[in-house]
């Protein structure tokens, strides 16, 4: 699959079993997200995979945030939270490992480590796996970062949902690009 296919064709995919990628394959996932732009070769992402039993201690986590910022949350609601790290066989944590820096603020740092993560879901996806970036309020509590080994400073990207297809892919239409031209101030034209 040729790379600009490989663009337009990805979808985040919910519905994902095993196998998900490992071994060699996985390393490629990696590799392909250590590629992305980083200013200042300061390499600020961190992938931290979970995946078999973790994944009940990481759900665990979540309906503890949750709990936390919703002390009257019931107890269907806990148990759901508790379950989200279940739909997907790996579950693959793009951090960025903020530090001060001269010449790259902090949004550049984080910027680095989500085009490290798109470059992880167009690998997958170009390897035949599914996936899915999560956010959503873990994504943001200093409770699951400081489980996960990362710093206060330090920002979850997202939780990138990695395995294999349920269901047959669905065929999905690019979206129609739009951009202006600036030619001065006050001149925006549309192509």
């Amino acid at each position: 699959m040729d790379l600009t296919t490989a663009i337009q064709t990805r979808a985040s995919v919910g519905a994902l079993t095993e196998p998900a990628p490992e071994g060699a394959a996985l390393m490629r996932l990696l590799e392909a997200g250590a590629a992305a732009p980083d200013h200042g070769r300061l390499r600020p992402w961190r992938f931290i995979l979970v995946r078999g039993a973790a994944r009940e201690r990481l759900g665990a986590v979540f309906a503890a945030a949750l709990a936390r910022a919703e002390p009257e949350a019931t107890a269907p609601l806990l148990e759901r939270e508790r379950a989200k790290p279940l739909r997907a066989p790996l579950i693959l944590v793009v951090a960025a490992h903020v530090v001060a820096h001269p010449k790259v603020p902090a949004i550049e740092q984080i910027l680095a480590a989500g085009a490290a993560a798109q470059n992880i879901l167009l690998a997958a996806h170009a390897a035949g796996f599914g996936a899915m970036w999560r956010t959503g309020e873990p994504a943001y509590d200093e409770g699951v970062k400081a489980a996960l080994g990362l710093a206060p400073e330090d920002a979850v990207v997202g939780f990138l949902y990695l395995g294999t297809r349920r269901d047959p892919a669905t065929e999905r239409r690019p979206a129609a690009a739009e951009a202006q031209e600036w030619d001065g101030p006050g001149s925006l034209t549309p192509l």
